[in-house]
């Protein structure tokens, strides 16, 4: 790959530079404080945080805040938004990017969204876009943010980075090769948002019943309880052969895991309750494990398809009523009286079948899209690293 930068640059140098000497600006967006309120009756327009950049675009869902005109009109005259900056994610989560495709008629951003206005005669957008995602340059950056539990990059900092600057030629190929990684990967996430989607209709169309089924209360169908202490005297940090036994708490995914244990206090395929933290989020248990503190464990008292039952309580697991006072959590009594639907087991199996398929393929990191979206987003970062590391020996 180096031998492929060279021969684009064909003898001539890269210059680094500050990054304020090749922009016109850094800027920032505004927060409502005292300006503005959040929406609003009269609120048509978008207003961008951290959670709107996505695959280095702008986003709009359901879930993006919405701004009044005199609002829009109060953020735009401190960022100054127009086609070609860079969005920049100066605080909290550091790094996150987004190319401004269009001058923006109905959004703009929140304070700490930064607008970097590069120059274009010296460097282009989406050039100077991928390499705030080298690990060299996010390792400049994240070394000058400062502040408590929620950092940020103060823009003056921002603005002392040092950047390559090849040739206006060589900047276009680079960008056009990985334009080509990140256009595969965009395609692949939305099909994967197609997926979901497809699964969220199907499992709400499939365990939609009426009447014509028994409904039974979950303390009638699982036995329910709390996870407890941590088993201090048989505890590993590490999975071994004698430690197997994996300590469950509250979590998602790979994050529920505490630690591996020689005991297994489950031993039947089971489902499992976020009780504190991610509050609802539920699991489907296969192998024998140990619950501790945050978690509950439902365990089926009756004939029942347990891959059903966590279909069901997927479904649910946003429905809980947490009472606002005190610490959130989701507690026994709060979910013991809930109604569950019981079709012919032979139903369950089919229901259960066919949801399976749908989540295999939406979210399973072993098969199915997200798979293939991992593979390509290392391949992508491989050649972003490859094609973006350049000799430092004429940084002045």
């Amino acid at each position: 790959m180096i031998g492929f930068i060279e021969r684009l640059l064909n003898g001539r140098e890269v210059a680094w530079k500050s990054l304020g000497d090749i922009i016109h600006s850094i800027k920032t967006g505004l927060n409502p404080r005292n300006f503005f309120q959040l929406n609003t009756n009269d609120a048509d327009n978008y207003y961008i945080t951290i959670r709107e950049l996505q695959n280095h675009e702008i986003v709009f869902t359901d879930k993006t805040d919405k701004i009044n005109d005199e609002a829009l009109k109060l953020c735009n005259n401190r960022s100054n938004l127009e086609k070609g900056d860079v969005l920049f994610s100066g605080t909290g989560t550091i790094g996150t990017v987004a190319l401004v495709k269009e001058t923006p008629k109905n959004w703009n951003i929140k304070e700490g969204v930064y607008a970097i206005k590069p120059i274009q005669s010296e460097i282009i957008p989406s050039f100077l876009l991928y390499l705030f995602e080298t690990d060299f340059i996010r390792n400049d950056f994240l070394s000058k943010s400062a502040g408590g539990t929620v950092k940020s990059v103060p823009m003056k900092e921002m603005a002392k980075i040092k950047i390559p600057i090849p040739p206006l030629d060589v900047q276009n190929e680079i960008v056009r090769i990985l334009d080509k990684f990140t256009a595969l990967n965009s395609e692949l996430i939305k099909e994967l948002d197609l997926r979901k989607k497809q699964y969220d209709y199907y499992r709400d169309k499939l365990l939609t019943f009426g009447d014509e089924v028994a409904w039974k209360t979950l303390d009638e169908i699982f036995a329910i309880f709390a996870g407890g202490d941590v088993p201090k005297n048989a505890f590993s940090k590490i999975q071994t052969n004698e430690f197997n036994i994996p300590i469950l708490s509250n979590g998602i995914g790979e994050k529920s895991l505490y630690g591996w244990t020689n005991i297994a206090k489950i031993n039947q395929p089971s489902l499992t309750i976020s009780a504190r933290g991610t509050i609802g989020w539920t699991s489907y248990q296969e192998n024998p494990f140990f619950p501790i503190v945050r978690l509950l464990v439902l365990t089926p008292k009756i004939e029942l398809n347990i891959k059903f039952a966590y279909h069901f309580m997927k479904l649910i697991e946003n429905d809980y009523k947490i009472p606002k006072s005190g610490i959130p959590q989701l507690t026994k009594p709060m979910i013991k009286d809930l109604k569950f639907p019981i079709p012919l087991i032979s139903e369950q199996k089919r229901i259960a079948d066919i949801l399976d398929k749908f989540e295999t393929l939406t979210n399973s990191i072993t098969e199915g899209l997200p798979k293939e979206i991992q593979l390509r987003t290392k391949q992508y970062e491989y050649y972003r690293e490859q094609l973006l590391t350049f000799d430092k020996s004429f940084d002045k």
